[in-house]
């Protein structure tokens, strides 16, 4: 047996054992799967050593690698950090169990027949991702709780990681007498088995969300034979209208662009109105400068200030991930509102304004997943919106859009409960 032939019968097995594992999990009780998520966070506690020695060996390939800071950042766990997973976990726990919530009940009067809208899993989800080993945690528990098994393919960068980190929800299923397969890593970097994922493993996976770069990105909604849960890019905006309070301008851009500028809710591109360029576009330039952000800009903005390099039309189509942003002045809302339906990748944008006008008007009209005002685009993440965590952020209009949370994991199905009617002929 060849070597891709032997890859390809361990990933349908991975496959078969997912929608086993997948029928049990979609019958669990809250309970039993809050059970499961707090002891993985007990357990993340408990193995903390090893977790981080794991991870400290994907630090140190990295760095041999010559990966950028903003990448290496992504890769890394501290205890903060660790700590946190368990956090999301616990948190995720108390979240409402959304498999088996009737959506809707009614009685049509012509037939009688009682008729419900109720919330099931999905079935199997195969998640596909990058330099985040969180993801591994973050994804292992939403798809749990949802009822939903998981296949996890994390990147090489992330391997070491990863493992120590999926080890922790096998422990606790076993701990909880339910089904390993629940969760399961694939256990190869090798780029054929995000292809094996992607044909579906032998119709075993219903769904693929893949978090990385654009090229993984691409390639999945490229070649997926099973639907996506997907963002390309986060070309994300942050625009300073002409009533903006300079102060609070200055807080949010800082946070939007710097707080992490390797996540896919930085914001990239800069728009400060000129009806409050001569007051805030010095100010705004100056404080990334000096925060060790590079500035590329339109004409105006480079007359601000020396250190601003001339932006082309390449840079309003760029998601940086990294310390670079792009500032434009526009000529008004409506200005502003155009240039990012035209160049945002509907992820998250956001608007600094004390005027309520023109905030619903921005609002409404900006077509992106997450719109926001008067606060930072970071706050694009499934956490902040009080979800316990999220599996990715979706930008199509399909099933999902914005944090793909517990709800976006599930479907519904039609339970119609009679009393012996049969349709008249």
């Amino acid at each position: 047996m060849s070597a891709i032939d032997k890859l390809e019968t361990e990933m349908n097995a991975l496959g078969k054992q997912a929608s086993t594992a997948a029928k049990s999990l979609a019958l669990a009780s809250r309970a039993q799967k809050d059970a499961v998520l707090k002891a993985t966070a007990t357990q993340f506690r408990a193995q903390s050593e090893a977790i981080l020695i794991a991870n400290a060996a994907d630090i140190k390939l990295a760095e041999a690698d010559n990966l950028p800071v903003a990448r290496l950042d992504r890769i890394m766990l501290d205890d903060k950090r660790l700590e946190g997973m368990a956090q999301a976990l616990e948190a995720i726990a108390t979240l409402a169990d959304p498999v088996g919530d009737i959506m809707q009940n009614w009685t049509p009067e012509h037939n009688n027949l009682n008729i419900s809208r109720v919330r099931v899993p999905l079935g199997v989800i195969g998640v596909i991702y990058e330099s985040r080993p969180n993801v591994t945690a973050d994804a292992a528990a939403l798809c749990l709780k949802s009822g939903n098994a998981v296949i996890l393919r994390g990147s090489s960068e992330i391997m070491n990681s990863s493992k120590a980190i999926a080890a922790c929800f096998a422990a606790a299923l076993h701990e909880n007498n339910m089904d390993q397969a629940c969760v399961q890593l694939v256990p190869t970097s090798d780029r054929s088995a995000v292809g094996m994922m992607l044909a579906g493993l032998d119709g075993a996976i219903d769904v693929i969300v893949p978090r990385g770069g654009k090229n993984l990105v691409a390639r999945v909604q490229d070649e997926a034979r099973v639907p996506v849960f997907a963002h390309l890019d986060g070309i994300c905006h942050t625009y300073v209208h002409g009533t903006a309070r300079l102060d609070m301008a200055l807080d949010v851009v800082l946070n939007a662009k710097m707080r992490r500028v390797g996540i896919c809710g930085a914001t990239e591109t800069l728009l400060v109105d000129k009806a409050c360029a001569e007051t805030h576009l010095r100010p705004l330039v100056d404080a990334l400068l000096e925060n060790g952000c590079a500035v590329r800009g339109d004409v105006q903005t480079q007359s601000v200030n020396n250190l601003v390099t001339a932006a082309d039309e390449t840079d309003w189509k760029t998601e940086y991930l990294d310390a670079v942003i792009s500032v434009k002045c526009v000529d008004g809302l409506e200005a502003a509102i155009n240039h990012i339906n035209q160049y945002s990748s509907h992820h998250t944008d956001a608007i600094i304004t004390q005027s309520a006008e023109a905030a619903e008007t921005f609002l409404n009209k900006v077509d992106s997943a997450i719109v926001m005002q008067n606060c930072s685009t970071q706050f694009a993440d499934g956490g902040e919106f009080g979800m316990g965590a999220e599996i990715g952020i979706a930008t199509g209009r399909f099933h999902a859009r914005g944090p793909v949370g517990l709800e976006q994991l599930t479907t519904f199905k039609y339970i119609v409960r009679g009393d012996g009617q049969t349709r008249p002929k």
